[in-house]
């Protein structure tokens, strides 16, 4: 039986045309990188809009890239199965990274990645104070976190790392079960607003401090349950900040994502710095199962009829198939 990864004569010959140019292997080399528009692509290789768009149009047909919509944006990733995808990949090991064109293309690559997060950051400092309000868009913060509650139910846990922390409110809600709780987001006002509601409650065993999602800069299996909660819809990297977060679980720990169902509000991604409109099951699920963890469930909540909300949220839940020697002494919770 011939391997999966084997080509047809003709579908190689196409996709070694597809490669063989100079800015499609550029492309290739940018998309192993990030998940990018046509725009984002425009302004690194400093080329036109259609030419770029045509580049891409003959490596999505020689199946070496793919293409997805949202909303009005179109991204495009490396293509993830198939001999094209197994040849792209076998490719682009062989290029040298320091390579001054590489070199180049990472560094303005870099810059794009930096003007996001200019972008989102300035969001957050204009709307720190009403971040709670804003989320009544989507399904009731009580039913949510009512949802949570529930499928962390299962069994209990002594230390929680929240991931974009934000108004500190996810630490709040789970104090009363941990011994350790730390929260980590990269703005400093929702720092200080998550810090306020935690002095507030009194809850000296939850703690905030500055730092990036994708590089957290905490020890391995440092943590029993991870939660990254309204977050990833920011991110312009969402698989890479999941396999950070199962970098930190401890061996039988659990990671849990809230985030937004796939939705058409497009104005959240003009007014409100959304890099995603939402997130089908099978891209967070594929994120999930790469990064080493196994699928403990998924679930979709809907807004209640006559709310305000317009959009769905999910619940991943993944638990790292390690095994513990010994399980940690936790203490019973109320």
């Amino acid at each position: 039986m011939p391997d999966a990864a084997q080509l047809r004569f003709q579908a190689l010959n196409a996709a070694l045309k597809a490669a063989g140019e100079a800015t499609r292997l550029r492309i290739l080399a940018l998309l192993a990188e990030a998940e990018l528009t046509v725009s984002d692509l425009t302004d690194i290789l400093r080329q036109s809009q259609p030419r770029i768009s045509r580049h891409l149009k003959l490596l999505a047909e020689a199946g070496l890239v793919e293409r997805f919509r949202e909303g009005s944006w179109a991204f495009f990733r490396l293509a993830e199965r198939g001999g094209s995808a197994a040849l792209a990949r076998a490719l682009l090991s062989r290029l040298d990274g320091a390579d001054a064109i590489v070199a180049r293309d990472r560094e303005r690559l870099g810059e794009v990645r930096a003007a996001r997060a200019e972008t989102a950051q300035a969001y957050f400092r204009a709307h720190a104070a009403e971040w709670d309000r804003i989320r009544r868009l989507h399904v009731a913060d009580a039913a949510v976190e009512a949802a949570m509650r529930d499928v962390l139910a299962e069994r209990a846990f002594r230390s929680l790392l929240d991931l974009g922390t934000g108004t500190g409110r996810v630490l709040e809600l789970f104090a009363g079960q941990i011994e350790r709780g730390l929260g980590i987001d990269l703005s400093l006002d929702m720092l200080a607003i998550a810090r306020a509601r935690l002095d507030r409650a009194g809850l000296r065993h939850c703690s905030v401090r500055h730092g990036d999602i994708y590089d957290l800069g905490l020890a391995k299996d440092s943590f029993d349950v991870v939660i990254i909660h309204q977050v990833l819809h920011f991110l312009d990297d969402g698989a890479r900040a999941v396999r950070e977060a199962a970098r930190v679980l401890r061996p039988g720990g659990r990671l849990l994502i809230v985030d937004f169902a796939p939705h058409d509000l497009e104005f959240l991604r003009e007014e409100h710095a959304h890099r995603r409109l939402g997130f089908a099951d099978e891209a967070v699920t594929a994120w999930l199962r790469a990064a080493g963890l196994d699928m403990v469930m998924h679930n979709s909540l809907a807004p209640d009829a006559g709310s305000e909300g317009k959009i769905a949220v999910s619940l991943w839940l993944a638990r790292d198939p390690r095994i513990l020697v010994a399980e940690p002494n936790v203490r019973e919770v109320a």
